[in-house]
């Protein structure tokens, strides 16, 4: 089986998250016991938000991980966090390993299940920069977005509730979902963050969920035992 790596610590609740999927995806597609091997770099979170330079800096940051991983013996590296996959493209050229797009995961399994108007929730950066709609929208899907308030408020829950497992807005979420169903006619959600699965599971809101921690980690195990 090949070595994963990821790129954790964006944040250090998320990477549990993520490890929790690996544990679950692992004894529902291999044996007892059997588990790829996998290595974690975790950043540091605050230099990460609070680097001077801005997403340059962080992207110095995610590359120096990437590379460390790959010195380490991965020989496929993710991210796990969405946010970050902005510089995705530029990391993935500085390393000699494969590296998994959760975006890309993601399409993927859009595809599959066949959606067409997904709402995008994530962190404030996710949902308005552009680099997330432009690759859904030329994959053929029709990207909803909140409006600017609504995600100030996602972006907030995301980094002073959910990123501490604090829970006091989750029916809020939950009731944003619902209303933009009903009044935007979306057929799934996508969890944009990789906090937000967390607050938010399949059955929870009247649309299909799409998680995408576990998307992402079920494309990295694929790859790994593939």
């Amino acid at each position: 089986m090949k070595r994963i790596g990821i790129i954790g610590g964006t944040t250090p609740e998320s990477t549990c998250y993520y490890y929790r999927m690996y544990m679950e995806i692992s004894r529902r597609k291999l044996d007892k016991h059997v588990y790829p091997p996998l290595i974690i770099h975790s950043i540091n979170f605050r230099q990460f938000m609070d680097n001077p330079d801005g997403w340059e800096g962080r992207k110095r940051m995610l590359i120096d991980a990437a590379r460390s991983l790959e010195r380490a013996g991965a020989e496929i590296i993710a991210l796990s966090a969405n946010t970050p996959h902005i510089v995705f493209d530029d990391i993935k050229q500085a390393v000699n390993v494969p590296m998994v797009s959760i975006i890309d995961a993601l399409i993927e399994e859009m595809k599959r299940r066949g959606i067409r108007k997904p709402l995008l929730m994530g962190t404030k950066t996710t949902m308005s920069s552009g680099f997330y709609t432009r690759k859904l929208e030329e994959a053929g899907f029709e990207v909803v977005v909140p409006e600017e308030k609504e995600q100030d408020e996602i972006n907030r829950i995301i980094f002073e509730e959910l990123a501490l497992e604090k829970f006091d807005s989750r029916n809020w979420l939950l009731k944003l979902v619902e209303r933009y169903a009903v009044e935007r006619g979306v057929d799934s959600v996508i969890l944009g963050c990789t906090e937000l699965p967390l607050a938010i599971k399949d059955g929870d809101v009247p649309v299909r969920v799409l998680d995408t921690a576990r998307i992402h980690m079920e494309k990295l195990i694929d790859l790994a035992i593939r």
